[in-house]
């Protein structure tokens, strides 16, 4: 009887925990919270460097250096072709379409070498169609984030471009060629494929039925042994065909200006207010700000496989994520968080990229701007570098909601708006390589402007000595930084042409 009531009981509380503890039996999915990252977030794992980072002072001298613009490096932007002007083909060989995934960055570069492989095949591109990203699930097309007409006027003198298809043509879309194959769609294209690859398998697609279509197409075409046009061609692309829209620009430009003149930012009502106001800004008064791309969202670091202080909980749930988000595509790393650490292979936390710029001589008077989606672990994550820069702004606290109305929930957009603060601060530093660090990298050497890349297998040995006193540490972070805060770099073979234009898109004067 005992035995039966034990049983009883049991079987009981198996059918209650569901219910008491909903939490561990919510399925797992990219739009729900894992158990651990949203609600439980480890307390600071640096506290001894933050608490004298928390007590630096900074020297005047220091403070101004940090902001003295880059010295003129000798080489300007050259990206027009050095072959006479001529007219285009008389006749096309027909319509290309591509399809691009990834997020806006990575959109960004594939448009470039749509352009770029148009001109190879003497085809008329049409507008690039853009993915549904898995991830961040935005449906905005082209014309939502780029001027599309400015875009084409750039470009009329280098290629042909449309809008949409002729109607001869309508029938060529996503849906049509996501339901069985089709002898217009090139499904094979290599990474970083040649011109040579284009003309022999691609052309002859566009001669016999006037129209091809290349998806995937992001990455698929090569940085090296290309003619100089071509090159050319993708950088006057990148950096003077495509510009974001009207609303973007204008929102870019008020959290600009409020970021240069913060005693003025709670006057400033609208974009139209601030264009009237323009004038009478004192220019004596104007502040220095940094932008931050902090590059830790959940997917960033669940693909990391590193370890953020969380435990087993962590590293289960961001193992779940992976799985459901990648299909098996990202594995869990073979290495141990120390081996990733010092490879340099995990992002910066936002207490990590604090502590960074302390070191660096950044005191607590510093503007920040914060460029980020969402953050894992939300604002209990961001409150460490909260405390070591007061004065961090964001989209949220600078714009009202009627201001962001526009890019309410559109990643693209967000990222957009980012990216233009991002080009106009007086420094720029990414808390992690990836898509906006590598363009926006490119885009300020373009205009050499100081951009600071984190020594990110430095920086993980030294957050992994637990026992390093802060003089140490900034010591050696001023050393390991001071030759990559902007200085050109020349373009390796296989280096993104987008992320290093020198010496493709820029010339020695």
């Amino acid at each position: 009887m005992m035995l039966q009531k034990r049983g009883a009981l049991a079987g009981l509380l198996v059918l209650l925990l569901p219910l008491l503890l909903p939490v561990l039996f919510s399925p797992l999915s990219h739009a729900s919270p894992s158990t651990f990252s949203d609600w439980n977030v480890p307390k600071p794992r640096h506290l001894a460097l933050l608490k004298s980072a928390l007590q630096r002072e900074s020297t005047h001298e220091k403070r101004s250096d940090l902001w003295v613009p880059l010295a003129d490096q000798g080489w300007r932007p050259c990206v027009e072709s050095t072959n006479a002007p001529s007219a285009l083909p008389a006749k096309s060989e027909g319509y290309l379409q591509v399809f691009l995934d990834g997020g806006l960055n990575q959109q960004r570069m594939g448009i470039c070498d749509a352009v770029a492989v148009a001109k190879i095949l003497n085809a008329t591109l049409v507008i690039p169609h853009f993915e549904i990203n898995p991830v961040w699930q935005d449906s905005s097309s082209f014309m939502d984030i780029f001027d599309v007409d400015h875009f084409i006027n750039v470009l009329k003198d280098d290629i042909s471009i449309v809008k949409e298809l002729p109607d001869e043509f309508s029938w060529s879309t996503r849906e049509y060629y996501a339901t069985a194959i089709r002898a217009t769609r090139i499904k094979m294209a290599p990474v970083h494929a040649s011109a040579n690859w284009y003309l022999d398998n691609v052309l002859p697609v566009l001669q016999s039925y006037g129209i091809a279509a290349i998806s995937p197409f992001s990455h698929r075409l090569t940085f090296d042994n290309l003619p100089m046009e071509i090159q050319r061609l993708r950088c006057k692309v990148n950096f003077q065909a495509l510009v974001f829209v009207p609303h973007i620009i204008a929102l870019g430009d008020a959290l600009v200006s409020r970021l240069r003149y913060p005693s003025r930012g709670t006057e400033v009502l609208s974009s139209d207010y601030l264009r009237e106001t323009t004038g009478v800004i004192d220019k004596n008064k104007e502040s220095k700000f940094v932008v931050i791309h902090l590059r830790f969202d959940k997917d960033m670091a669940a693909h990391s496989a590193c370890d953020f202080g969380g435990g087993k909980a962590e590293k289960l749930a961001l193992a779940k994520y992976r799985q459901v988000i990648w299909q098996g595509r990202v594995l869990n790393s073979q290495f141990t968080d120390e081996e990733l650490r010092s490879q340099g292979r995990c992002p910066l936390t936002p207490e990590e990229i604090g502590l960074l710029l302390a070191a660096l001589g950044f005191d607590n008077s510093t503007h920040l701007y914060l460029a980020s989606h969402k953050v894992y672990g939300g604002e209990a994550r961001i409150s460490t570098l909260r405390k070591l820069f007061p004065l961090m702004e964001d989209k949220k606290s600078l714009a009202s909601s009627d201001e962001r109305a526009q890019i309410k929930k559109k990643a693209s957009l967000l990222a957009a708006v980012d990216y233009y603060v991002g080009l106009h601060s007086d420094i720029f530093i990414s808390a992690s390589p990836g898509n906006m660090h590598n363009a926006l990298l490119g885009h300020r050497t373009y205009k050499n402007m100081k951009t600071i890349r984190p020594n990110m297998p430095l920086l993980g040995q030294l957050f992994l000595n637990k026992s390093i006193s802060w003089s140490d540490f900034q010591q050696a972070v001023l050393e390991g930084h001071e030759n990559r805060q902007g200085q050109i770099r020349l373009r390796k073979p296989k280096q993104s042409i987008y992320t290093y234009p020198a010496p493709d898109c820029m010339c020695q004067a």
